[in-house]
Formats: structure tokens, sequence, C-alpha cells
């Protein structure tokens, strides 16, 4: 097993990465038109960021990158509390280090417009609404974490369904809630721009859909699976 400090380290660089570029590219459509490539160029920015991420950090951390997502893995049982506390605060540094890097290197003009790629509800859309969608979205993330990463009858294709859930959940609810499905996706952009309008939405939102995709995979899918199966023991 990894050193927890290693682990922690990967956590909060890996957040930073993703987030650098994911939250990157939503700065860079405001700042260069539509050079960023709109929301099919943010969802794919995020798709494929946390799919070489997942993929690299997960035998170190498990490339969570995400609280709603450690959150998951507590309720399942795989990750004790105290360190599941670490992971998110070293995702929380991760992020915020990630939006204050994003200050630094656009010009404010640019980065104000979109606050750094706060997550923002539509005009129209109601915070209860937004809760709504968050936490639909982070289900769909979240059956793609346990079922190709964390169950033992995963399919070894590192993190590419997690990343192409992110980026479908953007698609589809990034013009909604901004599609964060990660409260710490909120958080960093939020603080370095100091953005805190319907704050809760992002932190309720992907929680209660972590929680509600764990309960339903531990209690209705993994243990009325059944066993392994490989090539080598077809009975498993």
């Amino acid at each position: 097993m990894a050193r927890l400090s290693s682990v922690l380290i990967a956590e909060a660089i890996g957040t930073f990465l993703f987030f650098f570029v994911g939250a990157g590219a939503v700065v860079l459509g405001a700042h260069s038109g539509d050079a960023g490539g709109g929301l099919v160029g943010v969802a794919l920015a995020h798709g494929l960021a946390l799919a070489v991420l997942v993929s690299a950090l997960g035998p170190i951390s498990g490339g969570h990158l995400n609280p709603a997502v450690t959150l998951g893995v507590w309720i399942t049982g795989r990750i004790e509390a105290p360190r599941a506390a670490m992971y998110v605060v070293a995702q929380l540094a991760g992020a915020l280090a990630a939006g204050l890097a994003l200050r630094m290197v656009f010009p404010a003009s640019s980065w104000e417009q979109v606050a750094l790629g706060t997550p923002a509800l539509d005009p129209e859309i109601s915070p209860v609404s937004g809760i709504v969608i968050e936490a639909l979205l982070t289900v769909l993330l979240l059956f793609a974490v346990f079922g190709t990463a964390v169950d033992r009858r995963a399919p070894k294709i590192g993190g590419l369904a997690i990343g192409l859930a992110v980026a479908a959940d953007i698609l589809m609810g990034g013009p909604l809630t901004g599609a964060a499905m990660n409260p710490a996706r909120w958080f960093g952009p939020a603080v370095a721009s100091g953005t805190f309008s319907d704050w809760y939405v992002w932190w309720i939102g992907p929680l209660l859909g972590a929680a509600i995709a764990a309960l339903v995979y531990r209690y209705a899918l993994e243990e009325g699976g059944e066993p392994e199966v490989t090539s080598a023991t077809p009975q498993g």
C-alpha cells in the first residue's frame, strides 16, 4: 500500500490538474471566444483529463479527485473515515490551487466573465432543481466509478468510462448547473474568484447523489452480483 503522504499528494496534484484543465477550458472560452470548442470542448477537457488522471493515479490513491467519490467509497466500506477526511482536505487544497493558478495565468477581463469557471445555475433553474440535477448526474458518475474501477468484477479499462461519464454529464447538465458533480470543482474557482451564489447546490447535490449511488450499489447490485469471472476461471 502506498504511504499516506504519497496518497494525499496524488489526490492534491490530480485534483489540481483536473480542474486546471477543466475549468481552464471554461475560462478559455471567455478569453478567446469559441476557441475552446464551447460546451463540447469543456466536456472533452474535463472528461479526457479525468480519464488520464484516474488511470495514472488510480494505483496510488484510487484517483478519487472528488469528495463525492470519496464519500461513496466510504459508504461502501472501502476507506476508513479518518483517511476519507484527509482525502477531502487534499482534494479541496488541489482545487483551490487550480483556481488560484487560473487566476494568475488568465487576464482578469477573461476569468471575471465566468468567475474562473465556477459552476452556476441557469436563471430559470431553481436551487432545488439544481440539487436534483447535480445529484442525478453524480449517480451516473458514481456508477461508472463503482462498475469500472471499484468492483472486483470491473473491466480493466482504466479511467476511460469515468471520464466519458463526466463528459456526458457536462453535455447534458453543463448549461443548467455547470455539471460539477464534485464539491471541489465548485470550491476551487469559487473561493479564488469570491463567487458564492447558491453554494449549497454543489455540496448537497453531488454528496446526495454519491450516497444514493453507493447505497444502491452496495445493497442492490454488489452483494447480489455473480462471482468474479475471468477467462481462466469461467465458473468464478
